[in-house]
Parts: structure tokens; sequence; C-alpha cells
């Protein structure tokens, strides 16, 4: 059994493949299997979000690669910026993983968020497809975020140490 401790580097050849969904990709500790069957131990840092291609070193050296299994998920797209940003903000108020994409959103398949999305106007539909939602403000950072074209005075705030 190998035991994956930690990230490390990709590297063109791993020595195996781990399929994930994303709830387990959030676990810190998991008994699970690599792509060939070898029984695998993950043990990461608390808080650590995989994400497909992250590559995990085990105890004894080998490379393993992990990737997002495709889950049924909720492809979310609506008629204009606005309303996108309107259907992000119910799902944020209700603390739902979000994946954000250009001009669509993404979640876990869930009938009551779906049928609330419609009833925002957005159009939903049900996908089987990798889940790479948001780490959160404090996670780390996912996505990427374009101040250019806003309009008005931009000004750069600094966290504070």
């Amino acid at each position: 059994m190998s035991t994956l401790i930690g990230r490390c580097e990709p590297i063109e050849h791993p020595y195996g493949e781990l399929l994930l969904p994303f709830d387990l990709r959030i676990r810190s500790r998991l008994r699970t299997r690599l792509v060939s069957g070898e029984e695998a131990a993950l043990r990461t840092e608390r808080g650590a979000v995989l994400r497909g291609g992250d590559c995990l070193m085990s105890e004894d050296g080998r490379v393993v690669r992990v990737a997002a299994i495709p889950e049924n998920v909720m492809h979310i797209v609506c008629a204009n910026p606005f309303e996108l940003t309107r259907a992000a903000y119910h799902l944020g108020n209700r603390h739902v993983p979000v994946e954000i994409g250009d001009a669509y959103l993404r979640i876990a398949a869930d009938r009551v968020l779906g049928d609330m999305l419609l009833g925002l106007g957005a159009k939903v539909e049900a996908l089987e497809a990798p889940f790479e939602p948001e780490s959160g403000a404090y996670g780390g950072g996912h996505g990427h975020h374009d101040e250019a074209g806003h309009g008005g005075t931009i000004h750069q705030y600094e966290k504070k140490e």
C-alpha cells in the first residue's frame, strides 16, 4: 500500500493515478485505491483541496497524479452577467461550493437548488463532468480575477500583516 503524504511538482510519467470526486479531494485522511487497483492511504495537510492534475509524493518517493473524476453537476448559464452574478450570490448565500467558469457556474447536482436557479431565470443543465469549485476567499485561491474594464478608479488594497 502506498502512503501519499503531500503535494509535489508534476512529472511527465507518474507512478500511478488517483481518481477522486470533489467530496473526497477535500479530505486530508482517506483510504482509497489507485487506478491500478493498488491500495493507497492519503495523509495530507488539513484544509488542502486536491485539484485535478495535482501530484502527490508517496513515502517511498513515487509520484501519483490526482484526476478529478466526472460527477453529476448542474451547469448554470444566464442571459447576461447581472443574472449570472445574482445566481452566484444566491448560491454563495447558501454556502454551496461553486465552480466559476467563463460565463457559467457549476454546482453539485441538487434538485432544490436547481428549482431556485430556474426561478431566478437561469438555464440549468445536468452534466457529468469533473467538479472544481472555488476554494474560498482564504483557501489559497483558485481562479483568475482581472481588474481591467470595471470603470472608475481602481484602488489596490493589501492584506495587513
